[in-house]
């Protein structure tokens, strides 16, 4: 079988059961049960869910996105061989990882497959919550233009670019276009202050006051926990990004929840703790594919100006990289993916029908 049929790259069209619209995203597609499978699948795996939650087949996809664009390579290789596995089997790790350590629950109900999450339906927090432990890429960049206030805290002179910071810091964006909050720009990820969170949680979909402290709890929990895991890898925890949500127990009632993906390449950014030592930066998330790209093209600006992403769009479009530079990629991931796990992982020669299999048989969803 050929590289490029190794990789996931269309996951919107699977024959599974939907009455619904298939959402698809940048990498993942959602796929929103019937009712009648959503309540046979609760009762026959017995989900800490109300028997009427909606739930849902997430798949990811081995697409790879970067400066809002997806991006191809030559020979037909339109994702990363291995990305996708890479990114659930990473998350499902620190999900249980975080249940063994008392935080809080995640979406996910099931895993059916290493491409797969059965999830219920969650209410999300209109906020991406990013964690940063090191003054590095945007941040660094503002930093070095003279910006010192980031979503309302005033950093100090003399910060060295990748360096440690003095404590976590918190700088939440919109998660989507949020209208009429006065101070918040109406664009998706604008930087937001904790204050703005505080005097509009309704509008950021928080359902009480209390849980804009309870989310910013989760966020430094789930980062730590995660940071002093890759600790003792010798890998430093540099940055993240998580997303919350409210969904229901058995019992019906409302839990913040964490939703998405943590800690994954990703969403994080993952240093060599040995090479930092020696002065220098090894990146094992995707911030080094990021880099690859400013450096391929020769007007890096189009991927950072976002006046300019129309032009942006058509450079992703017509621009087929190179090979080597999705493989690159697919070795970075893997790797740390083996690496956080403490075990080879699990490839797929053919994942669709993988997926098509064990959606038939062992749960009954193939239309």
């Amino acid at each position: 079988m050929s590289l490029a049929n190794t990789v996931l790259a269309v996951n919107d069209n699977l024959p599974i059961r939907t009455d619904s619209t298939v959402h698809s995203g940048k990498v993942r597609s959602v796929y929103w049960l019937t009712e009648q499978d959503s309540q046979r699948l609760i009762k026959q795996y017995q989900y800490n869910v109300p028997t009427d939650t909606p739930l849902a087949v997430m798949i990811i996809s081995d697409r790879i996105s970067a400066f809002d664009c997806v991006w191809h390579a030559e020979g037909g290789l339109n994702g990363v061989p291995g990305k996708g596995a890479a990114l659930n089997s990473i998350s499902n790790h620190w999900f249980d990882l975080f249940k063994q350590n008392g935080l809080a629950d995640s979406h996910i109900l099931d895993v059916p497959h290493p491409f797969v999450w059965i999830v219920q339906k969650a209410k999300p927090v209109m906020i991406e919550a990013i964690a940063r432990n090191y003054i590095t890429g945007s941040m660094w960049r503002a930093y070095a233009n003279g910006e010192r206030d980031f979503c309302g805290i005033q950093l100090p002179e003399g910060l060295q670019k990748d360096s440690q910071l003095e404590d976590l810091l918190i700088t939440p964006s919109t998660k989507g276009v949020l209208k009429g909050i006065p101070g918040v720009q109406e664009a998706d990820d604008a930087n937001i202050t904790r204050q703005s969170i505080v005097d509009h949680y309704q509008a950021f979909k928080f359902n009480q006051l209390e849980d804009v402290d309870y989310y910013e709890t989760l966020l430094k929990q789930g980062f730590q926990v995660i940071s002093k895991a890759l600790s003792k890898l010798d890998q430093i925890f540099v940055d993240t990004k998580f997303e919350f949500g409210y969904v229901k127990d058995r019992d019906g009632n409302n839990k913040l929840i964490y939703m998405d993906e943590v800690g994954t390449p990703d969403s994080s950014r993952i240093w060599d703790g040995e090479s930092y030592r020696q002065g220098k930066i090894v990146e094992n998330s995707k911030e080094g594919f990021r880099q690859y790209l400013l450096d391929h093209f020769p007007d890096p600006d189009i991927l950072l100006n976002k006046n300019r992403m129309p032009e942006r769009f058509e450079l992703a479009k017509n621009n087929l990289l190179p090979q080597e530079a999705l493989l690159k990629v697919s070795k970075t991931y893997i790797d740390i993916a083996e690496k956080i796990l403490g075990k080879p992982l699990v490839l797929s020669e053919n994942p669709r029908q993988e997926i098509i299999d064990v959606l038939a048989t062992k749960y009954g969803l193939i239309a």
